[in-house]
């Protein structure tokens, strides 16, 4: 190597450590004027504190003045000096400490002195270039790098009164693969709730864009709340098509981590048309189809969704179809109650008796369609009547009892308000709800609980479709890209045997009236006791000891009057006889529970 060519290598080598230098000087500068504007407040705090302290206590008498003292002492020390004056008081430092003590020692140990502070000087640098170094390799925006400009607290200062937001204080923003997440000092006046409701204040000081979603929460201690800029998702750059590989419900965009939902959660599943219900229950029901032991019932009355399942699910499309379905799986349910060893809190599920998942597809169109569904029944003396039966009376029973039973119903609404897409007696009884765009607050409320603004649930915030909130007890609210499932991917699935009642054991009274269908072009048959008259029989079968008829009515969940009606005509087929006491009692009792 030349001797132009060493000077050139010497000259790239300096040039190289001068910018590293400069670099660090201005990373550790920007760090501790952060720091300082953070902290300076804090110190004018302690001087009011002591001042007041000084008045009521201008002796010293008590310790309220010394303790005043001490923090401001504690102020003082936690405010770090400026980049220049650190440097300058280390210069002076060790160029007194060189003068006084270099001189009066010797060779030697000034040799070894001069080792051991120029390694520490090294392992010093060192240590701040490992620790300023930025290991998550996210590079800002420019929409970002301006935010984050904004956001601190030289810039948030200057222009936080202007903008009605006095008595606030940034610290130092941090850029993180969900966006850019910023501390908020609150005074006196401020609380994070009333900060919340100042985010057009805190968007206009920002200068951030309307659509750009943000979200403020209390802070980790008392009197700070955290600011977070959904600038990014932890969700991009994956792929989000739903393949038998990748099955699980969607990605955190928040940690980026996979979201699922287990089987066995009784689900309501709601969002304002257009938001993606069907396609975010997509990869649901395919594994509420999965598996030996598991099968699933759809109730579609927009007969939409529940074509692309027919080969692998029970669909049931019309009023009646769905009046049918319900009362075998009521049937279904009391069945296994009735035979479940004692001891055992939940059935387990075989091929023969597998876990049923009842998915309800608009469940506002199966409060109005499947309510009041007309019925001939024989009246005698070849008469007939007209009787109204409704579907809803076994939705609510298998909401209330069907878990114990592995019967787990899944609710899906785009109008949810109680009473016009959820029934009153199903809302409690929810565990899990997922909640892609709602319209209001309210709806918000409803579906994620009372406390679902105050603690960040804002669903009618959350972009249309595709984006989800779902709150089981244990996750935040960050919202979840949910995956895309296509039809024809729906369509391909292998073939399924629906799951049927028909080659189960039913329980029907003997010489019980029948009902005939009214307007139906194949007019069907179905024993009456597979209603009300099924439940009551049910309930009186599978109760340890004889039952009074007022108990029917909490046993069953249906009406007096229902239940009366239902106790007389298994009374008059004999089916039930009462007691000396008027309690009720099976005559086949043990005959259908070994059935």
């Amino acid at each position: 190597m030349s001797q132009s060519q060493v000077w050139r290598t010497h000259r790239q080598y300096a040039a190289t450590a001068a910018r590293w230098t400069a670099d660090r000087w201005r990373k550790e500068s920007e760090r501790r004027s952060a720091l300082r504007a953070e902290r300076k407040p804090l110190v004018r705090d302690a001087r009011r504190a002591l001042a007041t302290a000084r008045a009521v206590d201008p002796e010293g008498v008590t310790s309220l003045r010394h303790r005043a003292e001490r923090e401001l002492r504690t102020a003082k020390r936690r405010v770090p000096d400026p980049m220049w004056l650190f440097a300058f008081k280390t210069a002076a430092a060790l160029g007194a400490a060189g003068y006084v003590w270099l001189p009066q020692v010797s060779v030697r140990v000034w040799v070894w002195s001069a080792v051991a502070v120029v390694a520490a000087v090294t392992a010093f640098a060192v240590w701040v270039a490992v620790r300023e170094r930025d290991t998550t390799g996210l590079k800002p925006t420019a929409e970002e790098s301006a935010l984050l400009k904004r956001l601190q607290p030289q810039h948030w200062k200057e222009h936080a009164e202007q903008r009605g937001l006095a008595g606030t204080l940034t610290g130092r923003p941090r850029l993180t693969d969900a966006g850019i997440v910023c501390a908020v000092r609150l005074d006196g006046t401020w609380t994070a709730t009333k900060l919340r409701g100042a985010e057009d204040h805190i968007r206009a000081l920002l200068g951030a864009r309307t659509s750009l979603r943000m979200q403020v929460k209390a802070g980790k201690q008392g009197g700070w709340a955290e600011l977070i800029l959904r600038t990014r998702s932890a969700a991009d750059g994956d792929d989000l098509t739903w393949t038998p590989e990748r099955r699980s419900l969607g990605i955190d965009t928040v940690t980026g981590e996979q979201v699922t939902v287990p089987l066995g959660e009784r689900l309501l599943i709601a969002g304002r048309s257009g938001a993606g219900k069907s396609v975010a229950s997509r990869p649901l029901l395919y594994d509420a189809s999965e598996g030996a032991t598991n099968a699933l019932v759809i109730i579609d009355l927009k007969r939409v969704e529940g074509r692309l399942w027919d080969h692998r699910a029970r669909v049931a499309s019309t009023p009646h179809e769905v009046i049918a379905v319900t009362d075998e799986l009521e049937t279904e349910m009391l069945d296994r109650l009735s035979i479940l060893p004692k001891g055992q809190d939940t059935w387990t599920p075989t091929p023969d008796r597998p876990r049923i998942t009842v998915v309800v597809d608009e469940g506002a169109e199966v409060m109005t369609a499947a309510d009041g569904v007309p019925y001939e029944v024989e009246a005698g003396e070849g008469k007939t009547r007209t009787v109204k039966r409704s579907a809803l009376p076994a939705l609510e029973s298998l909401a209330r009892m069907g878990r114990a039973a592995c019967i787990d119903l899944w609710w899906m609404t785009q109008k949810p308000t109680i009473n016009d897409g959820i029934p009153k007696q199903i809302a409690p009884q929810i565990g899990v709800s997922i909640c892609l765009a709602v319209r209001t607050p309210a709806e918000a409320r409803v579906v994620l609980g009372e406390d679902a603004q105050a603690k960040g649930w804002n669903a009618d915030e959350l972009p249309v479709p595709g984006v989800a909130l779902i709150r089981d007890g244990k996750r935040k609210p960050d919202p979840v890209k949910v995956r895309y499932m296509d039809k024809s991917v729906v369509i391909a699935l292998p073939d399924r045997t629906p799951w049927s009642r028909s080659t189960a054991p039913t329980v029907e009274a003997a010489g019980a009236p029948t009902l005939t269908l009214v307007k139906d072009t194949a007019p069907a048959t179905v024993p009456a006791t597979d209603g009300a008259a099924a439940r009551v029989l049910k309930a009186i079968e599978t109760a340890d000891e004889p039952v009074r008829q007022k108990d029917l009515v909490t046993l069953t969940g249906l009406s007096k009057g229902a239940v009366s009606k239902a106790v007389k005509a298994l009374s008059a087929s004999g089916a039930v006889v009462r007691t000396r006491d008027g309690s009720l009692t099976a005559t086949r009792g043990d005959e259908s529970a070994a059935a």
